[in-house]
Order: C-alpha cells, then structure tokens, then sequence
C-alpha cells in the first residue's frame, strides 16, 4: 500500500481512493400554540441516512462525490461503474484503493451487468484492499473530513440538500486542485510498525 503511494502519477494506471461514509437526515417538529403561534421544535427529528460515495486521485487532487440512497452492493457497483465508463475510460488500468467490506466484491459487477460488460471492466481494474483496522491508509478519508468540517456540519433534512452542498464543494475542490503530499512512507512504517514487518 505504501509502496503503491510513492510510485509516481500515471494517467494510464491512476491510483483511485473510494470511500463511503453516513450522513444523517434531521429535522425539527413544528407545533402551533393556542395562540396561533408557531415554534420548532428544539428536538431532531431523524428523517434517515443517505450514503456518500467518494473516488479521489490523490495525486491529481481530483475527487468525484454522489449522494446515494444506501451502501448497498448495487450502488457502490454503480458508482465505480460510471467512473469507469466516464473519468478512466481510457485509463490502461484503474488502481482502485478501498476497505474491503462484505459490498466491495467484483463478483457483484456479475450480478449487476452482462458478463461480457463486467469482464471488460474487470480487466482494466486492479482493487488494493486496506488492511484491517488501517482505514488511515485511505486517502478518501481526508476528502471526508474536509467535506465534514467544510459543509456537511450542519443539519440536512432531504438528499437533495446534501446531494446540492456536496456537489458545489466538490466543483470548487476540483476547480483548483491540491495534489496530496502523502508523508508515511515504507521506511517509516518498517520503523514505526516494526512488529508487522519480517526481519529476515
């Protein structure tokens, strides 16, 4: 994984970050008094979770955000898809970084899409897999928490709202791109997390 961070940007073989992450529906109840008076209510109201997907080239400081209905199998399927068919179209292969939960499987891509669709996008896709308890590897995760501090703290009542905020940061992040400057590198770890790498 680290090893991969260091190689340098190559459009033909872009190293792609994908994470996802919950983002609460809240609303306020509203009464009327008997004067005819209305008030909100200070308690939330849970109107449900919408799920935010992001792919994030960190060397390129690219990132693509979609406001989904769920995490399920078939919407991260989806999403991956299209960006295969839209950003990485000609892209040799696609270095896809991501946790590796019981909805990241390529089988799905079978389950989803014609098998001659799927194999196409297969062969041109490559899924490094996070190890366990090392979602800090991910470099999603950095656009989550600029997203989180920047925009998302606040209450949102509808998708759509979300999906509207979302899409105007994610505009403006593209439209001057920061490439990251990934720091840890093997050499740190193999001191730092000695106990996890071989010494003969």
């Amino acid at each position: 994984m680290l090893d991969l961070y260091e190689q340098p940007y190559d459009a033909d073989y872009p190293v792609v970050c994908l994470d996802e992450s919950p983002k609460q529906l809240l609303d306020h109840e509203q009464f009327t008094t008997s004067t005819g008076q209305r008030y909100r209510d200070s308690e939330y109201v849970r109107r449900g979770v919408v799920e935010l997907f992001v792919a994030t080239e960190p060397l390129r400081g690219w990132r693509c955000l979609r406001v989904g209905a769920d995490h399920k199998a078939a919407m991260w399927v989806q999403f991956v898809a299209r960006q295969m068919d839209t950003t990485y179209c000609k892209a040799k292969k696609v270095r896809w970084v991501m946790d590796n939960p019981s909805t990241h499987k390529l089988s799905f891509f079978y389950a989803h899409f014609p098998p001659a669709v799927a194999l196409a996008w297969l062969r041109r896709m490559e899924i490094i897999y996070i190890p366990a308890h090392g979602s800090w590897l991910n470099m999603a995760e950095i656009e989550f928490s600029a997203l989180s501090r920047q925009v998302l703290n606040q209450p949102f009542t509808t998708g759509e709202q979300v999906h509207h905020v979302v899409q105007q940061w994610q505009d403006r992040q593209n439209a001057r791109p920061k490439p990251r400057n990934w720091q840890f590198k093997t050499a740190d770890a193999r001191i730092k997390l000695a106990e996890l790498y071989p010494t003969q």
